[in-house]
């Protein structure tokens, strides 16, 4: 039986963990790597971290960070942001990384997942789409939520799982930070639209509101500033979710890295 995943996300500023509301507003939360042993610690299943300024800067992910965080976890991570060639995927798998994750320049150059599929497995790939609804259509955003891309999210999430990438990590942009539970609408409706694994994010803050990613098809569920800030102890949802049925891990033993260290 495949587990349930919980997953603390951290984006990345210029080298510091924030967090805001519906994208803006942002405020300090602390250092990657030191938060990055937090969680493992407190029975994180994986991390995300992405470094939201790099896309709307057109710049790379700042590597000194990614190497940091390597050097303090035992258990998976996927980074994201300013990743725009199948070589610099690499050089973030290189450092450490388990899983890399497109957005923007997915959707400017959508080959590209099927490159660092090919290059790295697609297993190690993870598109974000980022999801601002417009009545009952669902637009996908870009360049850290800044722009619109003209691209419907379902037809995106289709076409992704088509040119090989191995997961989905859907954040809707109107739930974002607001803790009023994730749009369980958008992701039953994109969950029953692939068959890869989908990571729901935006809008957690409660117990029961992950229980309802979980129950709507979400493989795994994302949040930032309830565990950033103490709102739910990742230890005790677990122990909440397997009480009501719903499979997770609940040791906190860590894997040993690929690398044997």
């Amino acid at each position: 039986m495949l587990r349930k995943r919980i997953i603390p996300c951290l984006d990345v500023k210029e080298g510091r963990v924030v967090k805001g509301v519906n994208f803006v507003n942002l405020r300090d939360a602390g250092d990657p790597a030191r938060l990055a042993r937090v969680y493992m610690e407190r029975g994180a299943d994986e991390l995300v971290f992405l470094d939201i300024s790099a896309s709307a800067q057109r710049r790379k992910t700042m590597t000194g960070w990614v190497r940091a965080v390597a050097d303090e976890l035992l258990i998976p991570f996927t980074v994201g942001g300013g990743i725009s060639s199948a070589e610099e995927a690499r050089e973030i798998v290189a450092l450490g990384a388990d899983k890399i994750s497109l957005n923007t320049a997915a959707v400017e150059n959508p080959g590209l997942i099927a490159d660092c599929a090919r290059l790295l497995g697609r297993q190690a790939v993870v598109v974000a789409i980022d999801v601002r609804r417009d009545g009952e259509t669902f637009d996908v955003y870009i360049r850290g939520g800044r722009e619109k891309s003209g691209l419907e999210a379902l037809s995106w999430a289709r076409e992704v799982e088509r040119l090989g990438c191995g997961e989905i990590l859907l954040t809707s942009m109107d739930r974002d930070g607001t803790k009023e539970g994730f749009d369980i609408d958008l992701l039953s409706r994109l969950t029953a639209t692939v068959r890869v694994p989908v990571i729901a994010s935006g809008g957690a803050g409660t117990k029961e509101h992950m229980a309802q990613a979980f129950e709507a098809g979400a493989e795994a569920a994302l949040a930032a500033s309830v565990f950033h800030f103490g709102t739910l102890d990742i230890g005790e949802l677990k122990e909440w979710l397997d009480g009501r049925g719903i499979a997770v891990r609940l040791d906190k033993k860590a894997r040993p890295r690929r690398d044997g260290n």
